[in-house]
């Protein structure tokens, strides 16, 4: 409202320089200087607050303290400048005794001109430069977006359209042939703004302190265990702090009736028995006026003994040279914590727990040793012995397509078209625990003549060679083949002869 009477009267100077308007100045400045009175007020408080809160905590404080001293420091700048030049058109118009609370020459149109715009001494430009410079300063630390752009309106240097056509700079907007009542005014505003864009500041920055050590409604005492559950030789460690915590304000934490030597609340002790135990004590704090609270806590641990779990993916055997999976875990010990190693073999880390253990002789033991890594140094959670064995032999078998997918014919009955329309023969051993394929490597078809003679037909490899289909494409039904004397090798290296024919029936 202030302001809107301001350019109101602005307006009226342009038609006649009444006592009525002159008046009417004194007002409006009247009100801008208690708007900046009261600003002022309460800006100092704050300034207060921040004095008293860096005596008491000058670690927290310090960052948010020296942002309001910058900000006191280029708002009076600004404040200041304002000022000695409301003196300087105050003088130009009454003279050395001049009193800017009492203007007699309030209508005198030239002080301010010869003040703010005189060639080589005009002040009005470093008025200008000093309001853009405050002004692109303070409204970087406003956080609000609307206060942002009342505080950048309040103090813009923005010349109006209708003075632009005319040439004129806002020096010269501002100031050309004013009345000393009305460029007083204006200063009186400039000044009005200054405080309450430093105040804007001033209460965003104590919101960062605001004398909060300890003032909340509800205050308990909280362990912070890194584990519930230790393993006998390790330390049970926990974090003890007050909600809420200030890291620049420590608590004092008593166990057994001593302070615990820890600056930032860490507690630790040998665990050297197993069983459940409680950790009790008390901790102490001073908040903002220095009164000391005291709150209790409380928590329950167990102690257990070192332990590991070792086991087969498939059995409780290894089988030499394949690669056997095996989970590992160690309760309360993440795997990356893990160190796993084995004797007689290799052993692969393959994901989180898993690995695969490949052993290299049969009729061996296997040992795996589990270590964790626990306060800093590896600790070993046990061992493990595996037989190990030798692959078991693999079945043979025609693969071909079926309706739910690839089907395996290991003997019996089979149709010719079935027959004719597969490659050869596979080996493996797929018993629902094992599924390891095999590379055949040769195999024998064994037919009867029309005299019931055996007659043999060889392949060397895994498919069925062009001498055996033709003696296939001529089979008529209930004719027998068999395939005998499969060689294979398994994913262990080792080529070993199948024992049992495979029985084909053509129907």
């Amino acid at each position: 409202m202030i302001n809107l009477m301001y350019l109101v009267l602005l307006a009226m100077l342009a038609l006649n320089v009444s006592n009525d308007v002159l008046e009417g100045f004194d007002r409006v400045s009247d009100g801008l200087k208690k708007s900046t009175q009261n600003a002022t007020k309460s800006n100092m408080g704050i300034y207060d607050t921040f004095d008293q809160q860096m005596k008491n905590n000058p670690a927290k404080v310090k960052q948010w303290y020296e942002k309001a001293q910058y900000v006191r420091g280029m708002s009076d700048s600004l404040y200041n400048l304002a000022e000695e030049l409301k003196e300087a058109i105050v003088r130009k118009s009454d003279g050395k005794d001049a009193d800017v609370n009492n203007i007699k020459n309030r209508e005198d149109l030239e002080a301010s001109t010869q003040v703010m715009l005189a060639p080589g001494t005009g002040r009005g430009k470093e008025l200008l430069n000093a309001i853009n410079s405050y002004r692109e300063r303070i409204v970087k630390m406003v956080t609000d977006k609307d206060k942002r752009e009342i505080i950048a309106s309040n103090l813009t240097t923005e010349v109006p359209q209708k003075a632009k056509v005319l040439g004129k700079n806002w020096q010269e907007y501002a100031f050309e042939n004013q009345p000393t009542a009305a460029a007083v005014t204006l200063l009186t505003k400039i000044q009005s703004d200054v405080r309450h864009a430093e105040g804007e500041v001033l209460h965003n920055l104590v919101s960062n302190i605001d004398v909060k050590d300890i003032r909340v409604n509800q205050l308990n005492a909280y362990v912070i265990p890194v584990s519930q559950t230790v393993v006998q030789g390790g330390r049970f460690s926990a974090q003890i702090i007050m909600a809420a915590v200030d890291t620049t304000r420590r608590p004092t934490i008593y166990i057994g009736g001593k302070p615990i030597q820890s600056d930032k609340g860490y507690y630790e002790t040998v665990c050297s028995k197993t069983g459940d135990f409680t950790l009790n004590g008390f901790i102490e704090m001073l908040n903002g006026d220095g009164e000391k609270i005291t709150r209790d806590f409380s928590q329950k641990y167990t102690v257990v003994a070192p332990s590991a779990t070792v086991s087969a993916d498939i059995m409780n055997v290894l089988y030499a040279g394949y690669d056997n999976p095996i989970s590992v875990s160690v309760p309360g010990i993440p795997s990356n914590k893990l160190r796993v190693s084995m004797t007689g073999g290799s052993f692969e880390q393959k994901g989180d727990g898993k690995y695969n253990a490949r052993p290299t002789t049969p009729g061996t033991e296997a040992v795996i040793t589990v270590a964790a890594e626990n306060e800093g140094r590896m600790q070993e959670m046990g061992k493990f012995t595996f037989r190990v064995r030798k692959l078991p032999d693999p079945t043979a078998y025609i693969a071909y397509a079926a309706e739910g997918g690839e089907e395996h014919f290991t003997g019996g009955s089979l149709s010719k078209q079935i027959l004719m329309g597969t490659d050869g023969i596979g080996a493996a051993i797929d018993d629902g625990l094992l599924n390891i394929q095999f590379r055949v490597n040769s195999f024998e078809m064994l037919l009867f003549d029309a005299m019931g003679n055996a007659v043999p037909f060889q392949s060397n490899g895994a498919k069925f060679s062009d001498q055996q289909k033709a003696q296939m494409r001529g089979l008529a039904r209930n004719k027998r083949l068999f395939i005998r004397d499969i060689h294979a090798t398994g994913p262990d290296g080792i080529e070993r002869t199948l024992n049992n024919p495979m029985e084909v029936i053509i129907k």
